[in-house]
C-alpha cells in the first residue's frame, strides 16, 4: 500500500515504514504529524484518486530529526574577459520523518 502526499508544497510517494527528507517543518523531534493532503492511495491494486484530495485520508508520521542539512549546492558566476568571478554556496534545511500509517 502506498500513497502520494503533498508535504510542504512537494509531492512524495510514501509507504508505511519509509523514512524521507522533506522541507523544514515546524514540528520538533519525536512529535507525530498528520498530512491530510493525500492525492492518491493504492491499496493492493485498488487505486483511489482525489479531486484534488481524498476526503478522510490521512498519512501519519513521526519526526526523527528536525535539523538536517542537505548537500551543499554551489553557485558559480563568471563574466568572461572581465575578471568577475563569484562563488556562493547554499545548504537547504530539511526534516527527516518516518511514515507510520496510511489511513
Amino acid at each position: 500500500m502506498y500513497a502520494i502526499v503533498d508535504i510542504a508544497g512537494q509531492q512524495f510517494k510514501v509507504e508505511a515504514g519509509n523514512e524521507i527528507f522533506v522541507n523544514r517543518l515546524a514540528a520538533k523531534k519525536d512529535e507525530s504529524v498528520e498530512f491530510s493532503k493525500v492525492l492518491l492511495i493504492d491499496a493492493d491494486g485498488a487505486v483511489k484518486i482525489g479531486a484534488p484530495y481524498i476526503d478522510g485520508a490521512v498519512v501519519k508520521a513521526t519526526v526523527l530529526d528536525d535539523d538536517v542539512k542537505a548537500k551543499k549546492v554551489l553557485v558559480f558566476k563568471k563574466i568572461r574577459r572581465k575578471g568577475f568571478q563569484k562563488l556562493n554556496g547554499h545548504r537547504q534545511k530539511l526534516t527527516k520523518i518516518k511514515i507510520d500509517a496510511i489511513a
